[in-house]
Formats: C-alpha cells, sequence, structure tokens
C-alpha cells in the first residue's frame, strides 16, 4: 500500500513552510534516511529525510510552493513490489489540515467562540464549495468577508484568510493574494490594514511622490511610477519583521552606552593566538566578548531574565545568541552557558555555526532559546548603535568598532584602542541601576581580560 509523505513540523512553531526545492523526481527509488526535500521555515532552510525506503511514485507539491501546512501530503511512496503507476494522489490533498486541526470537533472555535471546531470546519467547507461552483455561500458563512468585489468578480481567500479579514474588519477586496492562482492566504490578511479598500484599476495610476492613493490600494504604498522590481520575502524575513515589530511595540527598551579600552584584551588575544596556532585556532574578538558577556550575565542575575508577565523568569546560565547576518536575513545561533566554556571552544564552536547559518543549515536547538544576545558591528566600521532586544530575552549588546582615540592613562592624555558597548535591556525586568552594573562589569572584565578565564 502506497505511503502518504507529510509536511513535516520541523520546528516547535512552524505551521506552514515553503517547499523550495525537491531532491528527487517521481520514479526515484529511495532508502531510509536519504534527502528528500529542502523546506524553508520560519526559522531556517532546513532538509526533509525519507523515513520509509520505497520509490517516490507521485509528487502531489511542486517545488517552490509557499504556504504548505504541516500534515499536507507533498509525495506517494510506493512500497517495494508494489505498482508505481497504480499509485495516485489521495482527493483533496492540497486541501490538507494541520495535525491540530483534525482534534478539533467540539471545541469552541477563536474566530467566533459561539461555534465549535466543527461547526466553523463545517463552514469553512461550505464557503470553499461554493466558490468553487461560482455560487454565493451562506449569509452566515460569508460574514468572514465579502464574497464578490464591485466589479462583480469573486475573490479567491481560503476560509482562515476569511475568518481573520472578519476579526479585524478588512475588506478582502483590497488584499493581494499571495498564495496559488492569487489566492488570499493567512498572511496577506495579517499584514493587511482594517479597512483598507482597492480602488478601481483605473484610479490606481501613478500618483504625485509623497501623496497616498485615494482607498489605500497597497497595505504600504510606494511611488511605483520609479522604475523598480518587487521581491518576494522569505518566510526567514517575514519573521524577522514581524518579531522586530512586536520587540519595539510592546519591549519599553532602555539604552546605556559605555566605552571600552580594548589594548589589553587585544594583546592577550595575540599571545592566546600563538599558543594555539599549531591547533588552527584563531580567536577573534567577538570570540572573547562573547565569553565577557556570558560571565558578565552570570554574576549579574538580575540581568540574565525574561519577563512573563505575572512573574519573571532567573536563568542559572548564561546562553548567549550572537547575531549572524546570512544571506536570506539575522539569525542568531546560541553559544550556551558560554561562561563555563573556553575561548577556545566558544572560537570553535562559534565558527561551525557561524558556517552553517550563512547555508541555512542551522537545527531549531541552535537558533531557539538564548538568555541574551550579541550584536557586532565592529567589521563595518560602525562606532555605536543600539539593538533591538530579541523577545522573550531581556537584553542585548550591542558592539561597535575598536578604533584609536584621546584616552586620559594614567592622570595623562594618551592614545587608546577604544570601543563603545550600548546594552538595550527590557525595562520591565530589568531597572537601569541593575543594567548600568552589569555593563561596569563586562567593562572591567574586556579591560582587564585574565578576569574572565581565571
Amino acid at each position: 500500500m502506497a505511503i502518504e509523505i507529510k509536511m513535516p513540523a520541523l520546528s516547535p512553531t512552524m505551521e506552514e513552510g515553503t517547499l523550495a526545492k525537491w531532491l528527487v523526481k517521481e520514479g526515484d527509488t529511495v532508502e531510509a534516511g536519504d534527502l528528500l526535500a529542502e523546506i524553508e521555515t520560519d526559522k531556517a532552510t532546513m532538509e526533509f529525510e525519507a523515513v520509509d525506503p520505497g520509490t517516490i511514485a507521485k509528487i502531489t507539491v511542486a517545488e517552490g510552493t509557499d504556504n504548505v501546512k504541516v500534515g499536507s501530503v507533498i509525495a506517494m511512496l510506493a512500497e517495494e513490489g508494489e505498482d508505481v503507476s497504480s499509485v495516485s494522489a489521495p482527493s483533496g490533498s492540497d486541501k490538507a489540515e494541520t495535525p491540530k486541526a483534525k482534534n478539533d470537533e467540539g471545541k469552541p472555535n477563536p474566530a467566533d467562540p459561539n461555534k465549535t471546531g466543527g461547526e466553523a470546519k463545517s463552514a469553512d467547507r461550505d464557503t470553499a464549495q461554493a466558490e468553487d461552483h461560482g455560487k454565493p455561500a451562506d449569509a452566515s458563512v460569508t460574514k468572514a468577508g465579502p464574497a464578490p468585489t464591485e466589479d462583480g468578480k469573486r475573490i479567491k481567500a481560503s476560509p482562515l484568510a476569511r475568518r481573520i479579514a472578519k476579526d479585524k474588519g478588512v475588506d478582502l477586496s483590497g488584499v493581494s493574494g499571495s498564495g496559488p492562482n492569487g489566492r488570499i492566504v493567512k498572511a496577506d490578511v495579517e499584514g493587511a490594514k482594517p479597512g483598507a479598500k482597492s480602488a478601481p484599476a483605473a484610479e490606481t495610476a501613478p500618483q504625485a511622490a509623497g501623496q497616498a492613493p485615494a482607498g489605500e490600494a497597497k497595505a504600504v504604498w510606494y511611488d511605483d511610477s520609479i522604475p523598480h522590481e518587487e521581491e518576494k520575502l522569505s518566510n526567514i524575513r517575514k519573521t524577522i519583521a514581524r518579531r522586530l515589530t512586536e520587540a519595539k511595540q510592546t519591549v519599553p527598551h532602555i539604552y546605556l552606552t559605555v566605552d571600552i579600552r580594548l589594548d589589553a584584551l587585544l594583546k592577550l588575544r595575540s599571545q592566546i593566538n600563538a599558543g594555539l596556532e599549531s591547533r588552527g585556532i584563531k580567536l577573534s574578538v567577538n570570540d572573547m566578548l562573547i565569553k565577557a558577556l556570558g560571565v558578565a550575565l552570570e554574576a549579574s542575575p538580575k540581568c540574565n531574565v525574561t519577563y512573563a508577565g505575572d512573574k519573571l523568569i532567573k536563568y542559572a546560565r548564561a546562553d548567549v545568541s550572537v547575531a549572524v547576518s546570512t544571506p536570506s536575513g539575522l539569525i542568531t545561533p546560541i553559544i550556551r552557558d558560554a561562561a563555563k566554556k573556553s575561548l577556545s571552544a566558544i572560537s570553535t564552536e562559534m565558527k561551525e555555526l557561524a558556517g552553517r547559518a550563512k547555508e541555512n543549515k542551522l537545527k531549531p536547538e541552535e537558533y531557539q532559546g538564548g538568555t541574551a544576545s550579541l550584536s557586532n558591528m565592529g567589521m563595518f566600521g560602525i562606532k555605536q548603535f543600539e539593538a533591538v532586544i530579541n523577545p522573550p530575552q531581556g537584553m542585548i549588546l550591542a558592539v561597535g568598532a575598536g578604533e584609536k582615540r584621546p584616552h586620559v592613562i594614567d592622570d595623562s592624555l594618551q592614545i587608546a584602542t577604544m570601543m563603545s558597548a550600548t546594552g538595550s535591556f527590557d525595562h520591565r525586568a530589568i531597572d537601569g541601576a541593575d543594567g548600568a552594573a552589569m555593563l561596569k562589569l563586562f567593562k572591567e572584565l574586556v579591560e582587564s581580560p585574565l578576569g574572565m578565564i581565571a
């Protein structure tokens, strides 16, 4: 009997993903553990392995398809001895539900507390069937979003998108669909403004720069008379945009900056690298700053926290998330227990994590979590900046470039290598004085680096 290959959940938060690339084709024989496809989640692109041996009989979801729900059938696998030509895709496989949705019967529907999950799904099926046959659905169903546009054309939207549109008060006629054949999906509605409605085609001609068109045809208006191109956002970029917006809107940031003398750290780094040369290890300044931040956090428990509404989570270990820029966006691999690790171990681990991060090959456990973050833009010559906190963490340290500056040393003005570091703290959980005390300790560790390795 043919085996259904379903869209896997590759991270705890994954509900849907993009089938980025098939690594097999119909007719290929696979063994357990063979790579089948590359799947783009909201965090990274990951490889999906075969569980059972057999022959790929049918690929039901083409590569490049977005918004593929977890649990949807993406291919059919013929078992040994089974006639491949007799295998067909299951009916309705393109509308497969997530495992969670299958257990919704009898439970309240979050979009409408007066409906059970079974009633909501029945309404969704009625809406979908009405759309397929070009007939208006029942009025109680179509309240989730307008069925026809002003010119009488049908609006293609998923039942979930219609429910969200109803809750947010979004007019679906003003929303552009990113799903198959222009179908409006969940992500399109979540980014739309309540009440937004598109203007007729004749009224969407280029406007004068700086003036938003009447009716606001696009969620974010831009001057399309300027030569340009549109690039579709990846799932990773969408997640970055959502989380950073959430952080700036919901987390009250307080910023504290210190200037730190680097000369002693640079000298120690040279000495350690000379001793590690035979082992092929070369410390970076960032490796030593990771260690210093880990030690400072462990010694400053009031800053190694997460705000959780009516309680405060205090961590007994410092796991430092390190910002790494990749072609698809920013990701933060984690150096766990940074205070306890040796500098050589941090350097080796960070090099390996950063390499796989740039190839989108990190495992979820390698970038999910962390108690605080470090973002270093010194390699770009940036002198000082303020970073956005990565929820649910309570702080992030932004590090600028080391540069020669006039500095008072032993009551005389001299030239020293200086670096500015700015801590962004969640003021709901961390008081300014506690943040300042942690930064003071971090400064002392960098200026007297033997203290962090003693």
